[in-house]
C-alpha cells in the first residue's frame, strides 16, 4: 500500500494495457480533473516519450525495457517533487513494470499500477493509430498483444474494464483510488 499523504504530495499512476486500450485518453481526462482541483499533474505519454526521450530505440524486448525504465525514472523524479504523474504506456513486460515500482518504493514515492483491461478485439476496433490494420495486412510485426507478448499485471492496484464506459467514468475510478490512498 502506498504511503498516505494528506498534503496531496506527488505520486505516479502507471496506466498499462494494449495499444488503443484507452490509456492516454483516460490519463488526459484524469489530468484535466486533477488540474481543475488545483493539483500539479503531468502526463508522460508513451508515444511522446518515444519521440523525445527514447528516440532511436526499437521495439525488441531490451529496447522496450529501456523505454519503460526511462519513463519510470522521469515519473519518479517528478513525483518526488510533488507532481501527480500519469504514465500511460503499454509497458508489456511484468519485470520492467516491477523495476519501476521498486524504484518508486526505494525512494518512498507512491506508485499505483492501473491495468486498462480492454480486450484485444475492442482495441482492434478502436485502432486509433491503424496498428491493428497494418498488422493484419502484414505491414507490421511485433504488435503487442497480437504477435508480441503482453504480460497482464497479476495484481494491479486497479483493473479498469473500459468496455461500455466513458473515459470520464474510467478516470473517475482512478481518481477514487487516488482518494482512497490519500493522494488527492
Amino acid at each position: 500500500m502506498s504511503e498516505q499523504r494528506p498534503d496531496g504530495g506527488g505520486a505516479t499512476v502507471w496506466l498499462t494495457g494494449l495499444p488503443s486500450a484507452g490509456k492516454t485518453t483516460i490519463a488526459r481526462a484524469l489530468a484535466g480533473r486533477l488540474a481543475r482541483e488545483g493539483r500539479r499533474v503531468e502526463v508522460l505519454d508513451g508515444d511522446e516519450i518515444r519521440e523525445h526521450l527514447s528516440a532511436g530505440l526499437g521495439f525488441d524486448r531490451a529496447d522496450r525495457d529501456t523505454n519503460v525504465r526511462r519513463i519510470g525514472f522521469v515519473a519518479q523524479l517528478l513525483a518526488s517533487h510533488g507532481v501527480l504523474v500519469l504514465a500511460p504506456s503499454i509497458a508489456p513486460y511484468a519485470d520492467s513494470r516491477e523495476a519501476v515500482r521498486k524504484r518508486h518504493e526505494a525512494a518512498g514515492t507512491p506508485y499505483l499500477e492501473v491495468h486498462v483491461a480492454t480486450p484485444v478485439g475492442v482495441c482492434a476496433q478502436r485502432d486509433v493509430k491503424g496498428l491493428y490494420a497494418r498488422q493484419a495486412a502484414g505491414d507490421l510485426t511485433g504488435l503487442t498483444g497480437v504477435d508480441d507478448p503482453y504480460e497482464e499485471p497479476a495484481a494491479p492496484d486497479l483493473r479498469l474494464v473500459t468496455e461500455g464506459r466513458s473515459a470520464e467514468e474510467s478516470a473517475g475510478s482512478v481518481h477514487a483510488l487516488l482518494a482512497e490512498r490519500g493522494l488527492v
